[in-house]
């Protein structure tokens, strides 16, 4: 098999993959006519190549006097074709006011055998059959390509808000009989049944939604066994997040409410967008103005310090021309009320009790002692579904119980918000010791000051003793006086004793 020419099957490959569905025929002049499809707004290319046998004749490029001139037949066979684009031997180009500036060839591939008229954007009403007359110095050659377009329509038109109903149509300048049609969604087949209704080539759907952007291509299957296929990029303003969102938030802090686009309102062609915050307490209704912001996609709305009054819903409209898109959401705050207000007595019993306005169901609570030492004491875990009243229960408040207890209330994705309660302890003081420890440290002190004592006594006999008497007559006389000092004490007592009787 001989090797194909590399400007040959580099152009081949190109015009495979820009024009489409290209049916078996002859490039230049042959029984067969080439059959092109195309996507309405997209691109096509109608190729028309020096035939092989002739680029292996003249291997050297073309000389530059080559005209193309490619012309259209009217909707009627009868009707003479009309022009389309000339590119004259001197390079100068003629083009059709219609179609100007949509259609072009390349300067440059001219000499290389590449006569091939792009169009860009196609449009419904260019589809029909294509003749091509190029002169050249190998000689001349034509071409006819016939173009076929895919057309997929939108009712209403750009941009689709979220909760409108829309209208895909799909159809082509096809003549033969259309059998069936079929949709896919993200390369998924659509079920028409339920949310979707097709009829005749156009798919209804009556509530448009966020999930429903994306890629959407038609398929129509024809009696001749032809079949052509068109995608259509959707894109549906609304919201990112949950249809339902939920903010949890504690008592006492700041609460960020979200409303977010889920495109850019610039990348749609939208100038002026204005967003209203509204609470919605009964039949009243309070409202907060956003500035525009039509270069963002995100609306806020920020809540300070939130208590369990403000609780409940809320809702955020945002308005886009004519349309206005809304979203509900759910505040629920956290709240964790003590037992015992205040100050809490060492020794006491207390609850902690953990309360959630606007529960969903599906949360569950868990407690912890964040100022706990970790290797030191165990971490402080009650788990409850008791959406009511979850409690956490100290029998008997001590000193390691002081600090912060943390209530996280938790959902199947994790930890959706939590609330503190800072634990102060009064009348605390250090535990006394055991009764035998102080019983032993008062012996051993007593003991001591005995021994002290004993000590001294000691020391002071050892030094009288030792020293000799300063004056000795009066130790002699001491002596002396002793005896008598005892018998007058005796005669005291004698005489007191007569004066009683």
């Amino acid at each position: 098999m001989r090797q194909m020419p590399p400007v040959l099957f580099l152009t081949l490959t190109l015009l495979d993959f820009n024009a489409g569905h290209i049916l078996p025929g002859t490039a230049e002049g042959g029984s067969r006519v080439q059959q092109v499809w195309a996507t309405a707004g997209s691109s096509a290319v109608l190729p028309c190549l020096l035939s092989p046998g002739k680029i292996r004749r003249s291997w050297k490029q073309l000389p530059d006097k080559t005209s193309v001139l490619w012309k259209r037949r009217g909707k009627s066979a009868h009707q003479e074709p009309h022009l389309v684009l000339e590119v004259g031997y001197s390079g100068l180009q003629k083009t059709a006011l219609p179609m100007r500036p949509r259609v072009s060839v390349q300067a440059s591939a001219l000499r290389n055998g590449n006569f091939s008229l792009r169009i860009d954007p196609v449009r419904s009403e260019d589809a029909g059959l294509y003749e091509a007359r190029v002169a050249h110095s190998v000689g001349a050659q034509s071409c006819q390509v016939e173009l076929g377009v895919v057309t997929v329509t939108l009712s209403p038109s750009s941009p689709v808000v979220e909760n409108e109903p829309l209208l895909l149509s799909c159809n082509s300048s096809h003549r033969a009989g259309l059998l069936a049609t079929r949709w896919f969604h993200d390369g998924h087949p659509v079920p028409t049944s339920g949310t979707f209704f097709s009829s005749h080539g156009a798919l209804s759907i009556p509530r448009a939604a966020t999930g429903d952007a994306g890629s959407w291509r038609c398929e129509l299957r024809y009696a001749d066994h032809l079949v052509v296929s068109a995608t259509y990029n959707l894109q549906v303003l609304g919201f990112d997040g949950p249809a339902s969102p939920v903010v949890y938030a504690a008592a006492g802090s700041a609460a960020d409410l979200p409303c977010t686009l889920s495109y850019l309102p610039s990348a749609l062609g939208i100038k002026a967008v204005t967003a209203q915050w509204s609470r919605l307490t009964g039949e009243h209704l309070q409202d907060w103005d956003s500035p525009q912001n039509s270069s963002g996609r995100s609306f806020p709305l920020r809540l300070h310090t939130v208590g369990p009054g403000d609780a409940g819903q809320y809702r955020c409209a945002i308005s886009v021309g004519s349309k206005t898109i809304k979203r509900d959401l759910t505040l629920a705050v956290i709240t964790v009320t003590p037992s015992i207000p205040g100050p809490v007595s060492e020794g006491s019993r207390l609850l902690l009790i953990c309360s959630l306005t606007h529960p969903w169901g599906h949360e569950r609570f868990q407690w912890k002692h964040l100022d706990s030492a970790p290797t030191r004491s165990k971490l402080a875990v009650a788990t409850s579904r008791n959406l009511e009243s979850p409690t956490l229960e100290i029998p008997q408040v001590s000193g390691k119980d002081t600090g912060r207890w943390e209530c996280s209330v938790r959902g199947p994705a994790g930890s959706l918000g939590a609330a503190e309660y800072r634990l102060q302890i009064t009348g605390a003081q250090v535990s006394s010791p055991p009764a035998i420890f102080s019983g032993q440290v008062t012996f051993g002190l007593t003991l001591v000051l005995f021994l002290l004592l004993a000590v001294c006594v000691l020391a002071l006999a050892l030094q009288k003793r030792a020293r000799p008497p300063a004056f000795p007559a009066l130790e002699g006389m001491v002596a002396l006086t002793v005896p008598k000092k005892k018998e007058m004490e005796e005669n005291q007592k004698e005489k007191i004793q007569q004066d009683e009787c």
